[in-house]
């Protein structure tokens, strides 16, 4: 089974996809000017349900 993963950013959390895909989502995110993470579908479903925290280190 392919692992699958969603990209964070600061607006919302995608649907699942192909790491393959999540890199070129992420790539053009960037060129936006956008913030956006690759995490595991898993770690994306915790965080539907949690809130955004900024660290205070950033």
């Amino acid at each position: 089974m392919e692992k699958r993963y969603v990209i964070r950013t600061d607006e919302k959390i995608s649907d699942s996809m192909s790491r393959k895909e999540a890199i070129k989502k992420v790539r053009e995110y960037d060129h936006q000017g956008i913030s956006a993470y690759i995490v595991s579908e898993e770690e994306g479903e915790r965080l539907k349900n949690s809130e955004w925290n900024t660290p205070k280190w950033s």
